[in-house]
């Protein structure tokens, strides 16, 4: 009797070992579900739409034909054939170029007088909320101060004119000479608080001993600013100066609001020469090629981000 009982033991415990083994399983899967739904979203709302983007750049007629056939490489064929594409490509990199370089001129500039104690800590208040205040318009407003101020009848020609610098009224955003950089100019004001905050997290991260240090050395403030301040801002430098790059490379409301591209392609950018083949042309399979363009070089200029935050 005794035996008959306690035979089927070891069957039990290898059944709690069995069952403590899924135990285990599932809690190495509990992330992953937790990820799942935004994983499922992005899949959904970018992944999807770039794959159907890039299939739509190898077809001809894409969206307006039932039958639209696939083409291959010919439409980026047709895309770099066209001239309107390369100016709006040069133009599109002076534009982002430009704006970069002059944020970070900026942005250091304001940051540094932020972070001196030579300056009244009231008047630091008042200055840090006056810098700051172009990062709070949306594009849309930004696109009305600037078209209103660089009206021929705006403030800027009234103020030019008063001082003798411009005999006449210039028409800022119509005159093919000067709407680049009438529309640069707007950018930059638009976006130098971005790197004016980072950069003054990292003045205020820098230790003073640093600087007492190269003074007792001998060091004089252009010294400690090159030797000091740079190589200690320059991680914070690259990260924001790679992602502004990315993110002004795609400005849209931006020059749709002011000049629309133009006049005569004066302004064509990537982005509004894309959103023109689509929606003023209905050649959707040439937008799309265009669009891909346009995600190659972000994705280039992304992985060289993604190489730096790994060297970080």
């Amino acid at each position: 009797m005794n035996r008959s009982i306690t035979a089927p033991a070891p069957a039990l415990s290898k059944a709690g070992r069995k069952g403590k083994l899924s135990y285990k399983t599932l809690r190495k899967l509990v992330p992953y579900l937790y990820v799942t739904p935004a994983t499922l979203l992005l899949v959904l709302l970018m992944l999807f739409p770039m794959a159907m983007v890039l299939r739509y750049s190898l077809m001809d007629g894409a969206i307006m034909k039932r039958d639209a056939a696939f083409v291959g490489l010919q439409n980026y064929i047709t895309i770099f054939q066209n001239p309107v594409f390369w100016q709006s490509l040069y133009q599109t990199l002076y534009f982002t170029v430009m704006s970069v370089v002059f944020h970070f001129v900026l942005g250091l500039a304001f940051a540094m007088l932020l972070n001196t104690n030579r300056v009244d800590p009231t008047i630091r208040s008042i200055l840090r909320v006056l810098f700051i205040l172009p990062w709070l318009f949306t594009a849309v407003i930004i696109a009305i101060i600037w078209r209103l101020l660089l009206d021929p009848n705006g403030v800027v020609n009234s103020v030019l004119m008063a001082l003798h610098i411009i005999d006449f009224k210039v028409e800022w955003f119509s005159s093919t000479s000067t709407a680049i950089h009438a529309l640069t100019f707007a950018n930059i004001w638009a976006g130098y608080p971005l790197f004016m905050v980072s950069l003054l997290a990292g003045l205020q991260g820098i230790s003073k001993e640093l600087y007492e240090a190269a003074g007792i050395d001998g060091a004089n403030e252009f010294q400690k600013f090159w030797h000091i301040t740079i190589p200690q801002l320059m991680p914070i430098i690259i990260s924001i100066a790679l992602l502004d790059f990315i993110w002004t490379m795609q400005v849209f409301p931006l020059v749709w609001m002011t000049t629309g591209g133009g006049p005569i392609y004066a302004t064509e950018m990537l982005s509004t020469f894309t959103y023109k083949l689509a929606f003023a042309q209905y050649e959707f399979s040439l937008a799309s090629a265009s669009a891909i363009v346009i995600l190659l070089i972000s994705m280039s200029v992304t992985y060289f981000y993604i190489k730096h935050q790994q060297r970080r």
